[in-house]
């Protein structure tokens, strides 16, 4: 039967293992000196040589060769090699994690070793432990035989207790260089006899990701193709993702808003069967070149590309701004991260796209920050009205323009007759009936709505991001949103947010939808007339004040 590449490429000695120099030394350093500890905890990401390393270091524990251990050809390197040496046990914690496994161990621990010197148990997932089953190896692993040896393996060992923690040597795992990785799969492809090409070779360490199984497990499909030679387009076929040119395409068409033109070019590339989580992950890439290419001149090293390729993509950043490539990146890592636990990942890139298109994740933040204290001066406008404009009131308390047989009498200083002291009680009793209006915690009743409106439809998240309720009245309640897009959205939920709304506030209330930025000025003109004729009223003259 065939075995995968990362199985049969497997170092069997210290000298096979890659990228992890640090680590073998101290290893070898302790086998020739006899000071191997008793536990040890491998830490480090996927791929990276934890569990090989540690079968190396069982077999230089039990080796037969004096010289150099281990030499991987002895009796008890071999049988370690094909699993059938008894002292050398493997226990996968994620499917052996309760009390009762840990307890077998812990008897088994009592007898010497059969066959070799050191008896060695390899504790794969250790953080998978039960928290029972992690105080039940406790003092087994403070105080094992003379004659054992506990390496305990972990990707997460930021879960583990520092009670083990304390109990073990830690040797943490780097992620393996790619250019490391590029040597180690040129010579797999030279000894297969297949020419592969030096761009070919980046892109599949770059996608390795400093994992060497990872990189094994790509390199293993497209060798699998049968070809005996393979360039950078093949390894884009195998691999699912497409070329740098789609990405320079699709990022041109979300700058210039060009939301639907980016859709059908995903959908184009989707039904050529790319993958979709490969495709988010790239464009990610694509604009992290665009941020390294906009700040270094020469990048084509950093980039691992073509220098053709790197000219692309700076003259596409001087296009995109700072602010730009931001709302890109940290759009698509919420997207990446989301679509890991998602059936349908294509509708969350396809929503990326138009956020991106759309500008809403800036829009979001502008509202978080710079844009709040315009926001807040707006809300006060409907709660407050003879309190918020200091100028209107000044203006209305140093001048009265009143009219005396249809002509305008001359102003009058503040405070010199009785027209100026019934003006003032008019504004008192004006500021009395605006402190009347209920006072709305207007941000928790905009959270509420959205609460229950996701249980409606889960796009109303949509406004959320792009809205903000700025003004209640008597009568009605007033948005505020940062596109016309987002207006547009608004205005086709109305029905239902008016009645999320009155369930709230306990009445129905009119949805009024504006634009951030516009008709400011329009408010203003109506607060100081709206001020103008309350002290009209007061005055009970039956002749116009005039607001200039």
């Amino acid at each position: 039967m065939y075995t995968a590449l990362y199985r049969a490429q497997r170092p069997e000695i210290f000298q096979e293992v890659i990228g992890q120099d640090h680590i073998v030394r101290i290893l070898k350093n302790q086998i020739a000196t006899a000071t191997v500890s008793h536990a040890y905890l491998f830490c480090g990401t996927r791929g990276t040589g934890k569990t090989t390393t540690a079968r190396i270091l069982a077999k230089a524990v039990n080796c037969l060769d004096t010289e150099e251990a281990p030499c991987g050809s002895c009796p008890n390197c071999q049988s370690i090699k094909e699993g059938t040496f008894m002292d050398v046990i493997e226990i996968d914690a994620a499917s052996n994690n309760g009390v009762e496994n840990i307890r077998e161990l812990r008897e088994s621990v009592k007898y010497p070793p059969a066959v070799g010197r050191k008896k060695v148990y390899i504790i794969d997932e250790v953080h998978m432990l039960s928290t029972g089953a992690s105080n039940a190896l406790l003092k087994t692993l403070e105080e094992p035989p003379e004659n054992v040896i506990f390496i305990l393996a972990t990707t997460d060992p930021q879960k583990l207790p520092q009670t083990i923690l304390s109990r073990c040597m830690r040797l943490d795992f780097k992620r393996v260089p790619e250019n490391t990785l590029m040597e180690h799969m040129r010579r797999i492809c030279m000894e297969k006899g297949v020419k592969i090409s030096e761009s070919a070779l980046r892109l599949l360490a770059a996608n390795a990701d400093g994992s060497v199984r990872d990189g094994l497990s790509i390199l293993d499909q497209c060798l699998a193709g049968g070809d005996k030679e393979l360039g950078r387009d093949d390894i884009l076929e195998f691999l699912g993702t497409v070329s740098e040119e789609f990405f320079l395409n699709l990022t041109d068409r979300v700058v210039m808003q060009d939301a639907a033109g980016a859709l059908v070019l995903l959908d184009e590339a989707l039904q050529e069967g790319k993958d979709v989580k490969q495709l988010m992950k790239d464009w990610m890439s694509h604009y992290r070149s665009l941020l390294i290419t906009k700040y270094i001149k020469n990048a084509e090293d950093m980039l691992n590309m073509s220098s053709e390729n790197v000219e692309k993509l700076r003259q596409q950043s001087m296009q995109v701004s700072l602010e730009e490539i931001n709302s890109g990146i940290i759009t698509l890592s919420k997207t990446i991260n989301d679509a890991r636990y998602s059936t349908q990942p294509r509708i969350l890139l396809e929503l990326a796209i138009v956020t991106i298109a759309t500008g809403l994740m800036e829009q979001s933040v502008t509202v978080k920050t710079g844009a709040q204290p315009q926001r807040q001066q707006v809300r006060n406008h409907g709660m407050a009205t003879a309190t918020v404009k200091a100028k209107p009131q000044m203006q209305a308390e140093q001048t009265v323009q009143t009219v005396a047989a249809g002509e305008p009498l001359m102003t009058e200083p503040a405070g010199s007759g009785m027209i100026q002291e019934t003006a003032s009680a008019a504004m008192e009793a004006a500021g009395q009936a605006v402190q009347a209006v209920p006072q709305y915690d207007l941000a928790d009743i905009w959270n509420r709505i959205f609460e229950s409106g996701e249980n409606i439809k889960g796009s109303f998240n949509i406004i959320r991001m792009g809205a903000e309720l700025v003004e209640i009245s008597d009568t009605e309640f007033k948005v505020l949103v940062q596109s016309d897009f987002v207006k547009k959205y608004v205005e086709q939920n109305q029905s239902q947010i008016c009645s999320l709304m009155e369930n709230i506030v306990g009445k129905k209330l009119k949805l009024v939808c504006r634009a951030m930025g516009q008709q400011e000025e329009k408010e203003e003109n109506q607060d100081m007339q709206r001020l103008a004729s309350e002290i009209e009223d007061k005055l009970n003259l039956g002749i116009p004040v005039k607001v200039k």
